[in-house]
């Protein structure tokens, strides 16, 4: 990745629905270098897309809760299937540490939320679960630094 990749990202980070001429006219570039380099980097898996930012509080789940999972030795898979049927699953990550799986799920309210981990406590292969609520978010999912960094960095394109 390069510069001019990174600022292509950081332009879809800011408008995501801007066509691929408009992205060219605001970097400077022709339009076929825009789609070449959003087909390489979707083909790279560098992008995986344009899924819109949805707030989770608007649209009925306002609570947010992180789970620290033990599992089973060698139950990972299973275990990850049955998690991802869980609607209100949001992403689970294989950690080291304490834990063996760490998950992101919503709620509606506490009861929903109890009903929730009852179901991923119930799942085969669970030993034991440790849940916190999110309170706040200061710091929400971001990759802006990250871009920044490469697409302004001049050391790099020395």
């Amino acid at each position: 990745m390069d510069a001019l990749d990174a600022k292509l990202l950081l332009l879809l980070t800011d408008a995501p629905r801007l066509g691929v001429l408009e992205c060219a006219r605001r970097l400077g570039v022709a339009r076929g270098t825009v789609q070449a380099r959003l087909d390489r980097l979707t083909e790279q898996g560098v992008l995986g897309g344009f899924p819109p930012e949805v707030d989770m509080a608007a649209i009925g789940y306002g609570l947010t809760a992180f789970a620290v999972i033990e599992i089973a030795q060698g139950s990972r898979v299973e275990v990850a299937a049955a998690l991802a049927a869980i609607d209100q699953v949001c992403e689970a990550h294989a950690t080291t540490g304490q834990g063996d799986l760490f998950v992101r799920m919503v709620a509606r309210d506490h009861e929903d939320l109890q009903r929730v981990i009852d179901q991923v406590v119930g799942l085969p292969g669970v030993r034991r679960t440790n849940t916190s609520l999110a309170l706040t978010t200061p710091i929400p999912p971001r990759v802006r630094p990250l871009l920044e960094r490469i697409a302004y960095d001049e050391t790099k394109s020395r």
